[in-house]
């Protein structure tokens, strides 16, 4: 019986050590693991992008087919074409929008940079040098906005037909998720999954338009040149948190300094404006509509906008907030991987006493 219980007493001595073990083979697997799967992702972009996207979609479709079946007691197989079709067109004038904003750019492109050139000329001429500095400043000068725009135009252009090339994809798959969702049975993580991904669609949605109604309607208001191209990309700039809204109040600056019909007083509201209009959207209306509906901390969204801007480019950064929310309720479910969960959320006291158990 002695020999018999004495073994014990070493294995329960050494479980400290084991259990440190396993936790550090766990850190290390799941290191692995989140590489695998970045790479993944970054691999099956061509593919995930698109279904990504028409997942978004449908969940914003299937809203309005509840919506309707709601007000009109149609049944949803009626709905759901009704619904699709007008969708689609939806998101065809909104391309077309965006389209027509992007070629407008582009052509008014070559007049901005000689109006450019211009003022770069007046500039380096007011320099303090002497002929032959003054003459490389200028050079200099011209030659920056000249790669400058032609650079972003490029970008940009590669960006919208890259979507484009996608768009039949991503119609392929919504076509199929909403002839599907009829048959699925919602309920448990789906459910909350769907609950708090449609809220944040119909308020994000909401504010980016009347985000760009705003923008547009001061910039036309003021006289800006280019006003609705520039209310377009703050609708769809309003859906990267944070960068995107700064990004959408510079826009129009160079546009402002180097149109001579713009007034000093109507260039600095020019700037105004759109800045005080997308703090009163972004830091007083959609916090208060919105809530804690997605429960995630400013840093935890601010890593995952770069992390899926780097896989996934621009519509990475779209994504992001969404996808990082659905994989916060996801890690929720797993006690495991529970303190990740309310790491996203800020929570860092639960992260304390979970590594501490």
């Amino acid at each position: 019986m002695n020999e018999s219980t004495h073994p014990a007493a070493p294995d329960a001595r050494a479980t400290p050590s084991a259990s440190r073990e396993a936790r550090v083979q766990s850190i290390c697997l799941l290191l692995l693991a989140t590489l695998a799967t970045g790479f993944a992702l970054r691999w099956l972009s061509p593919v995930l992008i698109p279904f990504v996207l028409a997942l978004f979609i449908s969940l914003g479709l299937d809203l309005s087919i509840e919506w309707l079946v709601a007000r009109t007691r149609a049944p949803r197989a009626l709905a759901l074409p009704v619904v699709l079709v007008l969708g689609l067109g939806a998101l065809g004038g909104m391309g077309a929008l965006i389209g027509a904003s992007l070629g407008q750019l582009a052509e008014s492109a070559p007049v901005y940079i000689e109006q450019l050139g211009q003022l770069m000329d007046r500039v380096a001429n007011a320099l303090p040098f002497t002929v032959e500095a003054q003459g490389g400043a200028l050079d200099a000068l011209r030659n920056i906005p000249v790669s400058t725009i032609g650079g972003l135009l490029t970008r940009t252009g590669n960006a919208v037909l890259n979507l484009l090339s996608q768009s039949l994809l991503v119609l392929i798959f919504v076509v199929f998720l909403m002839l599907g969702s009829g048959s699925v049975q919602h309920g448990g993580v789906w459910s909350e999954v769907r609950r708090r991904v449609e809220s944040y669609l119909v308020t994000k949605i909401g504010v980016s338009v009347a985000t760009g109604v705003l923008v547009g309607g001061a910039l036309a208001a003021l006289g800006v040149p280019l006003a609705m191209a520039f209310g377009v990309l703050a609708f769809l700039l309003n859906f990267i948190p944070t960068v995107g809204s700064l990004i959408a109040t510079l826009l129009p600056l160079p546009v402002v300094i180097i149109t001579p019909e713009v007034s000093p007083a109507a260039a600095i509201a020019a700037i105004l404006l759109p800045a005080a209009i997308q703090t009163l959207m972004g830091n007083f209306v959609e916090p208060k509509l919105m809530g804690d509906s997605l429960d995630l901390h400013p840093i935890a969204i601010l890593l995952s906008l770069i992390l899926w801007g780097m896989l996934w480019g621009v519509v990475g950064m779209l994504l992001a907030t969404p996808i990082t929310a659905v994989l916060k309720m996801l890690l929720e479910r797993f006690e495991g991987a529970r303190p990740l969960a309310e790491l996203l959320a800020g929570r860092s006291d639960a992260l304390l006493q979970g590594g501490a158990t």
